[in-house]
């Protein structure tokens, strides 16, 4: 495969908008940018068992994704949303909270097709009315699909329906193959091979096809976010990682012919037993790719995101709601 041209930004910067956790006393850190605008620090709700009667309109965390990506090129800003985590309002409310507007964005991204990534999506379109976005997921985006614990009651994740955006005006893009985007300067990866070995996907996914249940561990419909800043190397965004986050680097560098990976961002996938055991593998692997910064977000896990916080003692960046990461 040749290499495409992914073109150079003078800057961008990645507004993390939903994700697990927040930490309102963490510092600026490097490209890491904490302060809450002026905006959301003014915002008042009522609290009438204050002394005050009202409370600060606070940001606020849950188990999802989301971001927004804003590049800067010959001075021009353009923006796409990077999935939209679990519930109906916690993005838009979070977007508001910041003073993001909805109507910069020009494109909607989705890593893949939980709902813990998309269903924010229903809040965003209150807001927007007639929003007349392109959409862009892998054909299997669209696939049921439940977790198939041994010994319990298998858990459905609701999928989003093609037909509903389509009605309230989204443009759907379907592509399995990689993707330029904002005038070649946005990479969206499509599906992503797998060459690392010990990433084996997540064993007890499943997915509805052909009438019945069958087992879905690849998740062929996960895909990676890249940007090229100038002078610096990649940055890499992932939703889950559920192509395994070092298979999702190494596709990254293959694709668009850049060695060096100046930031990776975003969640990968090592939580609990299942995936605990590829830790130091994908750590040691990591640690051969040398990122500049490395931010475990979402589905990382604990001891994952530890075990990257040692390995990387001054690239590691803790992530928290409301983070505004500047590359430049």
């Amino acid at each position: 495969m040749s290499a495409l041209t992914l073109e150079p930004v003078e800057a961008a910067s990645i507004t993390t908008l939903v994700d697990n956790v927040i930490d309102v006393f963490l510092p600026d850190q490097g490209p890491a940018k904490r302060a809450v605008p002026e905006r959301a620090r003014a915002s008042r709700v009522p609290a009438p068992l204050l002394e005050t009667g009202e409370a600060k309109d606070v940001l606020t965390a849950e188990h999802g994704f989301a971001a927004l990506v804003t590049t800067v090129t010959d001075g021009a800003e353009r923006s796409i949303l990077f999935d939209a985590g679990l519930s109906t309002t916690g993005l838009i409310n979070n977007m508001k909270r910041l003073g993001v507007s909805p109507q910069a964005i020009e494109a909607i991204v989705f890593s893949h097709g939980h709902n813990d990534h998309t269903t924010g999506l229903d809040g965003l379109v209150r807001a927007l009315g007639n929003p007349r976005l392109p959409i862009h997921v892998h054909p299997e985006f669209w696939s049921r699909r439940r977790i198939a614990i041994p010994g319990r009651e298998p858990l459905e994740m609701p999928s989003t329906s093609k037909s509903a955006l389509q009605d309230v005006g989204f443009q759907i893009i379907e592509n399995e193959q990689p993707t330029l985007l904002l005038k070649g300067s946005v990479l969206v990866t499509g599906e992503v091979e797998r060459t690392s070995g010990f990433e084996q996907g997540f064993p007890v996914h499943e997915a509805y096809r052909d009438g019945s249940w069958c087992p879905d561990p690849l998740i062929r419909d996960d895909q990676a976010l890249v940007l090229n800043i100038r002078d610096k190397g990649l940055v890499v965004m992932t939703g889950c990682g559920h192509s395994g986050v070092v298979n999702i680097v190494r596709y990254a560098q293959k694709l668009t012919g850049v060695p060096d990976l100046h930031a990776l961002i975003g969640g990968f996938h090592l939580t609990g037993p299942l995936f605990e055991p590829i830790i130091p593998a994908v750590r040691d692997a990591l640690l051969e790719a040398a990122p500049d910064f490395i931010v475990p977000t979402h589905c990382t896990g604990w001891r994952a995101t530890h075990a990257l916080a040692q390995a990387f003692p001054e690239g590691f960046i803790q992530n928290s709601v409301g983070t505004r990461f500047e590359f430049s």
